[in-house]
């Protein structure tokens, strides 16, 4: 009877996976919820690909594995791996490894909107990692309305800025886009019976160089679960100012499951 009843929750839960967007997922800016306890969530192929003027292109594919460890929390790891065209040179690789921790702090109700709290470390490993770790912190609010989701993120870096800019002739900080501060708000619409999610966002980023201009970013994209355990997603996006006004699109393949040996036997 306990397993049928496991099965049937994570069964539950799979079902309403594509409703939990989350950062790149297929925008950057995410929702305030973990992944279900005694969960896995693999990301198999969350693609990045840019392009910038004069015809620069970079792309970024970092596979991910959440695993619900406590109610209400997730922690990730994710493997970066980049394609980079800085200062004349072309360079691929391990772009770092990236550590990150989830934890919702409570459920909606009528009048509190849904809470979350990241904490993140890059880590400087591979031939594209980053010259330092960095540690960020992230608040996340989500309030739902009867038409939409709204999702409000404040992201905060601390570590000095790389010694070897984008440009510069090195590319190992540049494989990297980390920000001194990241701020947007999201608005998502869910469609229930097709299982589908189209969202939009507006977000502005700082770099970890002061002397880099704010950039303001604007994309668009949809979630679609294509059953009850996989879904796909993809994106569209602008970065409408800054040093390197760019486009970009995004796409992403995931896999909800568990591992029975792994829930509680009573």
């Amino acid at each position: 009877m306990m397993s049928l009843f496991l099965a049937a929750s994570g069964s539950a839960g799979a079902q309403t996976d594509y409703y939990n967007t989350d950062a790149g997922r297929p925008l950057t800016v995410e929702d305030a919820y973990a992944t279900e306890r005694y969960a896995f969530e693999l990301q198999l192929a969350p693609v990045r690909l840019e392009r910038s003027r004069g015809g620069v292109y970079a792309w970024g594919l970092e596979p991910e594995l959440a695993y619900g460890v406590l109610p209400r929390t997730h922690i990730e790891v994710g493997m970066p791996l980049a394609y980079v065209e800085a200062g004349g040179f072309k360079r691929s690789g391990l772009a770092g490894i990236d550590v990150s921790v989830l934890h919702n702090l409570n459920a909606e109700t009528q009048t509190l909107p849904a809470l979350g709290v990241v904490v993140d470390a890059l880590l400087p490993v591979g031939g594209l990692g980053p010259s330092r770790t960095y540690v960020s912190g992230k608040a996340i609010i989500t309030r739902t309305y009867p038409w939409a989701r709204f999702h409000l993120n404040g992201r905060y870096t601390v570590g000095d800025a790389p010694t070897n800019a984008p440009g510069s002739g090195s590319t190992a900080d540049a494989a990297v886009e980390v920000s001194r501060w990241l701020g947007g708000v999201a608005i998502d619409r869910t469609f229930p019976l097709r299982s589908l999610l189209i969202t939009a966002e507006t977000f502005a980023r700082q770099p970890l160089d002061d002397a880099e201009d704010v950039e303001w970013n604007a994309a668009a994209g949809v979630r679609y679960q294509l059953s009850p355990y996989f879904n796909v997603d993809g994106g569209l996006g602008r970065r409408l100012t800054g040093d390197a006004p760019a486009w970009f699109v995004t796409f992403g393949l995931s896999r909800a499951f568990g591992i029975r040996a792994l829930f509680p036997v009573k």
